[in-house]
């Protein structure tokens, strides 16, 4: 018995004194357990019989919010999961959407004593330029979270604080996931199409970069300066305070406004949404064409209209960037796909590398245009992605066609500004609108006269 009880308690407590991984698989296990074993209360109504025994309050927990608070309490990458879901109309079935949404900015904070030793750390002496701390977090993502102050006495500023322990548990969920995504590319039916091992190595490229807050601030003083350059003083980022930013903590103006997302104050507001979003479009669609940089996490929680009338981005920890090269693809994808000219986008998704050799490119296009059409035939509001993602999906598998990384990122924002654009402007189409096809035509032409001077002088220094 002796012998069974020690064998017992060594497969319970060695796990998580091994390696960051296998304690990440044991808690995998150990929160899977628990919310089956919460489901299976509600399901034979043993958590009601305990909740009217005790005297208390009965909640029968939806299998979305079950998922949720599993990705909740196994950190920041599974919230990443919940931030994608959340943001995915379409993708996946609304309820689960809607559930996730508390993902984006409503992640269960970490204690305000650890925000306090955090920045004690990083900032030092200069944490005391810092007062009136709130205590309770503006906003708790995957992350970080952010908490108000004020800085040297008079200016209202946010301060991004890391979550503790943070890198290790990502570098062992980055391993469990990889090895899920082989077996799920190795096992699952065309599911090597969306290459889910390179995906998921992006992913961890991504949150690697994310967890260093002194390339976020550049990050933001980059979009700054290009939408200067841009002629769109209108459109910003918030200014971060270089001497108060290290890998852990960031300081940075406060913003005051609504999130795209809230359609009932905007209303109430009196803003022209449709104007707005297109401008909000347009300065994102120009800082790709011209400069190969864009914000790559453009979920409800992270666009603002603010207060003065201006839009604001926010969290620059994931932004896309394009060589000379690839900025030219995009060029032609962009043109190839808002002018209807599917032969043209078959071809730049050839010259990608995301089809077989020996293409047939008639049926190629024929069959993109079947998926692709409604995207620009119908109004956002009359578009069913329901039944448009998986007759892309169905054309993806007759062709064994695989969608370059970075484009699948700028579908991704395309999927958020959709969102939106149902929100706010239902009658909006931002392939067909006038304002942004004329724009559009005419950034397109502008960006390839600048990428063939790049060339030129490329090929002359060679």
């Amino acid at each position: 018995m002796w012998i069974a009880l020690a064998i017992v308690t060594a497969v319970v407590l060695l796990p998580p004194a091994l390696s960051p991984t296998i304690r990440r698989l044991w808690a995998f296990f150990l929160y899977a357990m628990k919310y089956i074993f919460i489901w299976l209360g509600d399901v034979t109504r043993l958590r009601w019989i305990w909740a009217v025994g005790g005297n208390e309050v009965y909640h029968r927990y939806t299998r979305p919010e079950l998922l949720r608070l599993f990705c909740e309490d196994l950190g920041p990458t599974f919230i990443k999961f919940g931030q994608i879901v959340a943001s995915s109309s379409g993708m996946f079935p609304k309820r689960y959407v809607v559930e996730f949404q508390k993902c984006l900015d409503r992640v269960r904070p970490f204690p305000f004593d650890v925000v306090e030793t955090i920045l004690h750390q990083e900032l030092g002496d200069r944490a005391g330029r810092l007062s009136k701390l709130s205590e309770v977090p503006l906003a708790s993502a995957s992350i970080a979270q952010v908490h108000t102050a004020v800085l040297d006495g008079d200016t209202n500023v946010v301060v991004k604080v890391q979550r503790p322990g943070i890198a290790s548990r990502i570098d062992a969920d980055m391993k469990i996931m990889r090895v899920v995504a082989a077996i799920v590319a190795r096992f699952v039916k065309d599911a090597d199409l969306a290459n889910p091992v390179a995906i998921v190595d992006d992913f961890s490229e991504t949150l690697r970069e994310e967890l260093d807050f002194r390339k976020e601030g550049k990050n933001l003083d980059r979009f700054n300066e290009i939408m200067a350059g841009l002629g769109h003083h209108d459109v910003r980022a918030p200014r971060p305070y270089a001497e108060l930013s290290t890998p852990r903590a960031l300081v940075m103006e406060r913003f005051y406004g609504t999130r795209v997302d809230d359609a009932e104050r905007i209303r109430a507001r009196g803003i022209d949404a449709e104007a707005q979003l297109v401008k909000g479009l347009r300065s994102w669609f120009q800082s790709v064409l011209f400069h190969g940089f864009f914000h790559g996490d453009v979920h409800a929680g992270n666009l603002m209209l603010l207060d003065d009338d201006t839009i604001g981005f926010l969290d620059f920890g994931i932004v896309g960037r394009f060589d000379g090269k690839k900025k030219s693809m995009v060029t032609d994808y962009i043109v190839a796909f808002a002018g209807g000219d599917y032969r043209g986008l078959a071809k730049v998704i050839t010259d990608m590398g995301g089809v077989a050799p020996g293409l047939d490119m008639d049926k190629f296009a024929a069959d993109l245009e079947q998926a692709y059409s409604p995207i620009l035939k119908l109004k956002f509001s009359d578009i069913n992605y329901a039944e448009l993602l998986p007759q892309i999906q169905k054309v993806a598998s007759k062709h064994r066609m695989r969608m370059p990384k970075e484009f699948v990122l700028i579908t991704k924002q395309m999927l958020y500004f959709d969102r939106y654009a149902k929100l706010l402007a239902p009658n909006l189409n931002i392939f067909t609108d006038p304002r942004l096809v004329m724009s559009l035509m005419s950034d397109v032409a502008r960006a390839r006269a600048l990428q063939a001077e790049e060339a030129a002088a490329t090929a002359a220094a060679n």
